[in-house]
């Protein structure tokens, strides 16, 4: 898989010695921002990158918003979190903004504390330049003695730059003002939004605060962690949102190091959208990056999806659950879910580079499974991959396993778009695996088989068994020497045996 989306791998935290610098020596009025992290964390081709916000949009939770005065948006990679930004994105994307205050995260500059702002000049995008409002931007450094000219700040800062080109797609007329918030403190935020409330009288201003969820925490940690957060800040509370995340992260869970890495511009996005009139917050949508095809579910970051407004907020529910009913079995309706999600996981990313989330369907599709996919042209094997551990929900296992299966059996030259149209998707839900005393318990045709002597070791799939004709000798020897041993090993190796439920494209045409 490394090698077709390596260049969507990216850097989740960036961290830097410089000192705090409050001054605008290397500023000028025309001073262009231009973009860092294209190729990386986005498209650095206009049009491809167009075709991936669009993509994002077109399948992104539908506006149920009113009156919409704030956003907070997941800065992550567009592959990891471009689907969740689009969420909140679309919740104002049919309304008119004269201004766009971005508020971004300090990942870079050690011992900054104030706001940093771009005072001048534009943000480049590979889709065009987005104009920073330079009258307002003097207003606030006037009138706000904590707005500081700061320029080293922003140079290396992702977390406003992966905003810009959903702005200038959406927004292209709107000017914007970018702005590095450096500590969550209370006062300091309050009194920047009663600023920009008074100076912005008669403007049509939107507020965005650029900010992931939980760092590193297993995948059952995260929806936890991330449901309290979230909920926590649709409250607009912003002392029950410093000590709600403080009192999280007391809790020692293991591998959580934040629970939102902007949590400073969280602080100032709901202070200058209370200031400008928002009574409310709703929670739009939740992922957190295991449930990504490309990512693990051992160490995950969290996305979600805020908006502030005047109007009622939408009911506060658990925006996902952790699954822990293993013994469900999949109906008619889960399988062809499934397949579904398999297929249209190769054809977003064919067709804009973007993977879909698993949303929208039935929670038990969350269950830890493991699954492999199969790929088959014209009757004959095309690819197979699959993940044997319990760890990963079915879903996503499912749309990772078809990415693997395309790409990555060495076996098989990577599939073509071209190709994908005739190829036949078949899945196999794995069952638990138990240990058997020896081969005379195997059943051939019902079970699969894992065979493992030291650190080798290999599976076949029950339907092997039944595709080949092989007796059970002839089974258990060409396992072994799949997993690099030698015929009649599996006499002295370890078994395992596992049922799947095997289902395909075929059987529901």
């Amino acid at each position: 898989m490394r090698r077709i989306i390596s260049y969507f791998i990216f850097m989740l935290s960036v961290t830097s010695c410089k000192a705090e610098k409050n001054d605008d020596k290397n500023y000028n009025a025309d001073s262009i921002r231009n973009p860092v992290f294209a190729g990386q964390f986005y498209e650095a081709d206009s049009s491809k990158l167009t075709l991936q916000i669009k993509t994002f949009l077109d399948n992104a939770k539908p506006a149920k918003i009113e009156d919409p005065l704030a956003i907070i948006v997941p800065h992550a990679g567009y592959i990891y979190s471009g689907q969740i930004a689009a969420d909140a994105y679309n919740q104002v994307g049919n309304n008119k903004y004269d201004l766009v205050v971005v508020l971004g995260t300090n990942h870079t500059t050690a011992g900054f504390s104030k706001f940093g702002i771009y005072p001048n000049g534009a943000f480049a995008t590979p889709i065009g330049k987005a104009k920073i409002d330079n009258e307002i931007a003097g207003e606030l450094i006037k009138n706000d003695p904590d707005v500081k000219v700061n320029i080293d700040v922003h140079a290396k800062e992702h977390s406003i730059e992966v905003q810009i080109p959903f702005i200038k797609y959406l927004f292209p007329d709107a000017k914007i003002i970018p702005i590095i918030v450096g500590e969550p403190d209370i006062n300091m935020c309050a009194k920047f939004g009663e600023v920009l409330a008074k100076i912005t009288i008669g403007r049509k201003v939107l507020i965005i605060a650029s900010s992931d969820l939980s760092h590193y925490p297993g995948f059952n940690e995260a929806v936890k962690v991330d449901n309290n957060t979230l909920k926590t800040i649709s409250g607009m509370n912003m002392s029950a949102v410093i000590s709600g995340m403080n009192n999280q992260l007391k809790q020692n869970i293991p591998q959580l190091v934040t629970c939102a890495c902007g949590e400073a511009p969280i602080i100032a996005a709901i202070a200058s959208a209370k200031a400008l009139g928002a009574n409310s917050g709703s929670i739009i949508s939740y992922s957190n990056s295991g449930y990504n095809s490309t990512g693990s579910t051992d160490r995950v970051v969290g996305y979600g999806a805020v908006v502030f407004s005047k109007a009622k907020p939408a009911p506060i529910i658990d925006v996902d659950t952790v699954m822990i009913n293993n013994s469900y079995i999949l109906s008619v309706s889960d399988k062809k879910t499934l397949l579904k999600y398999a297929r249209r996981t190769l054809e977003q990313f064919y067709s804009s580079r973007t993977l879909p989330l698993p949303r929208d369907i039935n929670p038990m599709l969350k269950i830890k499974r493991g699954a492999f996919v199969t790929l088959r042209k014209h009757g004959e094997l095309r690819g197979c991959i699959g993940h044997m551990a319990e760890d990963t929900p079915l879903c996503t296992v499912v749309g990772s396993m078809a990415l693997q299966a395309a790409f990555n059996d060495t076996r098989f030259t990577p599939l073509t778009q071209e190709e994908l149209s005739r190829v036949e998707f078949e899945i196999s839900v794995l069952t638990p695996f138990t240990q058997v005393g020896s081969a005379d318990n195997i059943v051939l045709g019902r079970d699969g088989v894992i065979v493992k002597k030291g650190d080798r070791q290999a599976v076949f799939l029950p339907q092997v068994a039944t595709e080949t004709g092989w007796d059970k000798e002839m089974f258990l020897d060409q396992l072994c020497r799949k997993a690099g041993l030698q015929a009649g090993d599996w006499k002295s190796a370890t078994l395992f045996t596992f049922q799947a439920d095997v289902f395909g494209e075929s059987e529901f045409r």
